[in-house]
């Protein structure tokens, strides 16, 4: 009798430690998400939650719903250059622990007729900088492309050149093509954007920039990708 409570008794402490034990090995899942860029990562013109970036947090949100949390941070202003994020990143304590890092730059040095060459020179250096704020890691770092905002009302009127698609072209064929010498993965939406006088939902009330619709597009790409670099 006393041998089979003894043999109890050992039983209930070893399940007891092998279920503590694997209690501590569980370890909370937090994905940190930091999105750099100008209007389009912002989102001018549409709701908070509308822009690409939040979007794509809520998605996550969904498909990972054991993970902890997800946690966004965004670092963009409407007329952003490259020469102005890089500006801010500087002025910014930012940790280099994100799990994911977009970068979408480039459309207002276009606009402002900066030289090309700038952009040649300065979208390396965010991209440098995007992999060091993702762990050091390039395969955290998903660069997207720049929207054509000619196949905008506001392209068409105001802001109309003949040149806009072909410049806009230039720049994304130099990130593209920077991006697959590195390693880093690009993200092509523009061809999205290029819709917008055939489909006028594409675009915000402001005439310019991409709706929620537009944005949902763009993550409807994003998503698989980032979802493979964070597993």
């Amino acid at each position: 009798m006393k041998k089979k409570l003894l043999v109890l008794v050992l039983g209930f402490i070893v399940f007891t430690c092998k279920s503590n034990d694997d209690e501590v090995s569980v370890t909370p899942q937090f994905y940190n998400i930091l999105s750099l860029g100008d209007s389009y990562t912002i989102g001018q013109s549409v709701c908070d939650t509308c822009r690409f970036p939040e979007q794509l947090k809520d998605s996550l949100v969904a498909d990972f719903p054991d993970a902890d949390s997800f946690s966004l941070r965004v670092i963009a202003q409407t007329g952003w250059t490259t020469t102005s994020l890089i500006n801010a990143i500087d002025n910014e304590n930012l940790s280099n622990t994100y799990d994911v890092v977009t970068l979408l730059i480039g459309v207002n040095n276009q606009y402002q007729n900066r030289p090309f060459s700038l952009y040649e020179e300065e979208f390396p250096l965010l991209a440098t900088k995007a992999i060091e704020l993702a762990q050091g890691n390039v395969n955290k770092v998903i660069v997207v492309s720049i929207p054509d905002y000619a196949y905008t009302p506001f392209g068409q009127g105001f802001g109309f050149s003949e040149t806009t698609s072909e410049d806009i072209d230039q720049y994304n064929n130099f990130a593209e093509g920077y991006c697959n010498s590195n390693g880093i993965t690009f993200i092509n939406i523009t061809d999205i954007t290029r819709q917008g006088l055939d489909n006028p939902d594409l675009v915000a009330s402001d005439g310019l920039h991409p709706s929620e619709l537009a944005y949902s597009l763009f993550v409807e790409r994003l998503l698989p990708v980032v979802i493979s670099k964070i597993q």
